[in-house]
Formats: structure tokens, C-alpha cells, sequence
């Protein structure tokens, strides 16, 4: 960590510096290159999860960290600080570990040539960077023909893309939501709720706007934090794409009364996205993986997973 040479007041400001960095979201090689031997503890720690294939530790490494950020420290706001560097470290390593798993490319600069990169764009995009519902046959029969197809996810996950949805898959949600009123909590930039209410949904996309750097938030996705948001709108159905690993929002949808049910789309690897320790720990939903719906997230070697808890029926 950066040396602190001064006691008292001076103490108090550094660590106000240090936290207002932190809400710039700074990429991992950032925070590398800001907290060196922060780096090296937690380096030192993933590797030994990873290295043993170990997802129930990494994630409960995760859930530590998460924890250890979050409390208050009276007069040691420094220590706090500390642990939200390391949390965000383990978080952005984590997430960069399994997209690289699931592309194949590990480091340096990845870029599609012209012709994947035509084929990718037609299949996957309606222009520039915004997505559109993806036609499961068409995908099927161009997707295999992309030798540079590993490249994909590296490429768009700085962007806040973290998977595609096919048509078949909106329709399916779409009647999965079956009318009832629906809420998406960190909907980003609120592509899913797009597809959805064009498919004749009612979602309403929040987010807390936390990923300003990467995403850019339209008028529609309303800012609200997940805990607001299921209190104003008081849902029947929630849907999540991809939360973060031991995120500590996802609770205050169990905690919800009106909710019904809750969908997630995440990853099979359980330290990749949710918060796994929730799911197992709460009691009043059924939980399940559709895969049926899993098989329509694309693309295939993400290894994505659609969740589906259901409100267990209470008999008198």
C-alpha cells in the first residue's frame, strides 16, 4: 500500500482519496499497478483456489473480502479501504480468470480480423455495439465457422457485455413473466428489458449506475440501487444478468415479500456470478436450472446457466 507517514486528520484524507478512487471503477492492471503488494497477497491466495479447482473456496474468499469491506471500522478507515482494494482485486481477477477459460486467450491484445469480425457483427449486433436477439438456426449454422470465436467475450466484456440472448430465449422469459409485473435489478444498459417489452413483457430496468465507465445508461433504465427498487415497485417477478460474484444486493430480493419469483442468468461457475451463499442459505424459494433456457444464452463456451427460484407455497 502507498506509505502513510502522518497521523491524525492526514490519515482521514488520504483515506477519502483512496475511496474516491475506487469510484472510478479502475481496471484490475490499475489497481496491479497501485497496490502492488496487495496484488501479491491476493494473487498468491487465487492461485491456490484456482490451481485446486476449488469454486466453494474462491467464492467464500470472495464473500470474506466482501465482508471485511463492508464493516465499520471506528478510527481505521484506512483498514477498510484495504479490504475493498483486495475485494475488488480477487473480484476483477475472478471474472477475468473464467472469461479467459471460456475464450482461450489469457493476455495481451485480442482483435477480430475483417471477416470475423463482418460475421460477428451481422450475427450478434443491430449496429455499433448494441445487441439484438440473436436467431438461434442462423447462429448455429455461422458460429462454428468463426476460427476467431474465442476472441468474442474478451473483447465486449469491457464494455459491460457479459453474454447474448437469442430470440428464442426472450420469448421463453417473456413467457415465463407471464404478464406479472417485473422488475431487473443491475439491468446495465437495460438491453435485456428492451428485448423483453418488445416482446410484449412488463419490465422495468434499474440499475445503480455504479458501472458509469463502462456502460452507458439510457433514460429508460431507471438509477436506483436493488434495495430501493424492489421497495418502490414492489415486483412479482425479478430478473438479474450475470450479478457479481458475492454481490450483497441479491439478498433484498429473497427479503421482498411480493416476489414471486426470481430468474437469474449467470454462469455454471458458481465464483463467476451470484451470490452463491445466498442462494443456498435462503429458505423460502425452490431453486432450479432451466436448462432449457440455459442452452438459448449464448455463446455456448461461456457456460452460462439460467436460475429459476420459485416462492415456496406455505400450507396451513
Amino acid at each position: 500500500m502507498c506509505p502513510i507517514d502522518k497521523p491524525g486528520d492526514f490519515l482521514d484524507k488520504k483515506a477519502i482519496q483512496l475511496q474516491q478512487s475506487l469510484h472510478s471503477k479502475p481496471t484490475l492492471q490499475e489497481l496491479k499497478e497501485a497496490y502492488p503488494q496487495d496484488w501479491e497477497t491476493v494473487n498468491r491466495e487465487l492461485a491456490k483456489l484456482i490451481n485446486h479447482s476449488n469454486g466453494d473456496a474462491a467464492q467464500a474468499y470472495l464473500k470474506h473480502l466482501s465482508a471485511k469491506a463492508a464493516e465499520k471500522r471506528k478510527g481505521n478507515r484506512r483498514e477498510q479501504i484495504d479490504h475493498e482494494v483486495r475485494y475488488r482485486m480477487a473480484r476483477l481477477a475472478l471474472k477475468q480468470h473464467y472469461v479467459a477459460v471460456a475464450s482461450g486467450v489469457e493476455s495481451g491484445k485480442v482483435r477480430f480480423n475483417l471477416l470475423n469480425g463482418m460475421i460477428a457483427q451481422k450475427l450478434l449486433f443491430s449496429e455499433g455495439l448494441t445487441r439484438k436477439p440473436v436467431a438461434l438456426f442462423w447462429f448455429r449454422l455461422f458460429w462454428p465457422l468463426l476460427w476467431q470465436r474465442r476472441l468474442l467475450m474478451p473483447l465486449v466484456q469491457p464494455e459491460g457485455i457479459y453474454c447474448f440472448y437469442s430470440k428464442q430465449l426472450i420469448a421463453a422469459l417473456a413467457k415465463l413473466i407471464s404478464g406479472r409485473n417485473c422488475l431487473e435489478i443491475g439491468a446495465g444498459d437495460g438491453t435485456l428489458s428492451s428485448f423483453l417489452n418488445n416482446a410484449g413483457a412488463l419490465v422495468v430496468p434499474t440499475d445503480d449506475y455504479s458501472w458509469h465507465h463502462a456502460v452507458k445508461y439510457p433514460e429508460q433504465v431507471l438509477k436506483r440501487d436493488a434495495k430501493d427498487a424492489l421497495a418502490e415497485f414492489s415486483p412479482e417477478v425479478v430478473l438479474c444478468s450475470w450479478p457479481p460474484a458475492a454481490n450483497n444486493f441479491e439478498r433484498q430480493v429473497f427479503r421482498t415479500k411480493s416476489v414471486q419469483m426470481y430468474i437469474v442468468i449467470g454462469s455454471r461457475h458458481r465464483h463467476a456470478a451470484g451470490n452463491w451463499e445466498e442462494y443456498q442459505n435462503q429458505t423460502g424459494f425452490q431453486l432450479e436450472e432451466d436448462r432449457r433456457l440455459s442452452a438459448m444464452v449464448l455463446p455456448p463456451e461461456l457456460d452460462s446457466a439460467v436460475y429459476v427460484f420459485r416462492r415456496k407455497v406455505v400450507k396451513d
